[in-house]
């Protein structure tokens, strides 16, 4: 009698995300970005921290200064 064994698939090493950190362009974009919106006066500090943290996250995930702004603001 010959017994079989079940075959486990091999699982495959899941991707690790990017490293999520901004390269020194995107800092660079991102703070001349709150430097306009500093010199409108249009949001109050607090709107201010918030629509760059957004900002930020968006940045990390690699869309275009553009693209995040726009997404933000919808």
């Amino acid at each position: 009698m010959a017994y079989e064994t079940k075959k486990e698939p091999m699982k495959k090493e899941a991707k690790k995300p990017a490293s999520g950190k901004m390269t020194d362009k995107q800092k660079q974009q991102l703070k001349s970005h709150m430097e306009k919106h500093k010199d409108l006066q249009d949001l109050t500090p607090s709107q201010l921290k918030s629509h760059r943290m957004k900002m930020m996250v968006r940045l990390r995930k690699g869309m275009s200064m553009a693209s995040a702004h726009k997404d933000i603001m919808k």
